[in-house]
């Protein structure tokens, strides 16, 4: 469970303050998937921040499995983070110059988990995204989904409860970006990751359980699209 209670964010001093979210109160259930929709500027971004311990708001809670992270110091908050979360972003952020395996180790060994384990645990992510012929190869002459498919092996290789993705199709062509959804909500369905896409793609956000929309740094409305009933009639 992530639970928001009364968080304020502003950025700026004086004339140049800059208020980007407004007594936001939000829960999000263990296991849900969550788009948080907005045209630019709208804070959706800073609210995944906000959530995720990327930033500090300037009040209210933050509460991750139980535990207030903003009650937390900066790096038993990175700890926090690097066991139960995971990223994936737009620009995708991988290591041109390095093989897709090791930047999927990356995050392993910030963790400091023994290079015995950390093999395993790779080629399991990398399979899990069908880039196991690629483990060798830079990440540089991979394409576009290729590189997003790696940012998506590095951000579950740990095995994470919770996974983040900002705009995770932005850059991509409508069928690659289809595959990249298909991988995301695969992890939620099979493996219970809770799944919170910041996006301003309508379809996208309408596969999601829970749709928070936002506007000017304020909730305007949190709904949950009736899920297409299952063959059977099951739903």
């Amino acid at each position: 469970m992530i639970t928001l209670r009364g968080i304020n964010k502003t950025y700026g001093k004086k004339k140049q303050r800059f208020q980007a979210l407004k007594d936001i109160d939000l829960e999000i259930p263990d296991g849900a998937s969550v788009a948080i929709v907005g045209k630019s500027g709208s804070g959706k971004s800073t609210l995944m921040h906000v959530m995720s311990g990327l930033d500090r708001p300037q009040s209210g809670e933050v509460v991750v499995d139980g535990q207030d992270i903003l009650k937390l110091k900066a790096k038993a908050v990175d700890r926090f983070r690097s066991e139960k979360m995971g990223f994936i972003f737009q620009a995708f952020f991988v290591q041109g110059n390095e093989s897709s395996f090791h930047n999927v180790s990356l995050p392993l060994e910030i963790a400091k988990v023994s290079r015995g384990k950390r093999k395993k645990m790779i080629l399991e992510a990398l399979e899990r995204v069908e880039m196991t012929d690629k483990a060798q190869e830079r990440a540089r002459n991979l394409s576009g989904g290729q590189k997003q498919r790696l940012a998506i092996a590095r951000a579950i290789v740990a095995k994470p409860s919770i996974l983040f993705a900002d705009e995770p199709t932005g850059n991509l062509d409508s069928t690659t970006g289809e595959h990249i959804e298909e991988l995301l909500f695969d992890l939620n369905k099979q493996q219970g990751v809770t799944l919170v896409i910041v996006t301003h793609d309508r379809d996208l956000a309408s596969r999601c359980d829970i749709r928070v929309n936002i506007k000017d740094g304020a909730i305007q409305s949190i709904e949950t699209p009736k899920r297409p009933k299952a063959k059977g009639g099951k739903s």
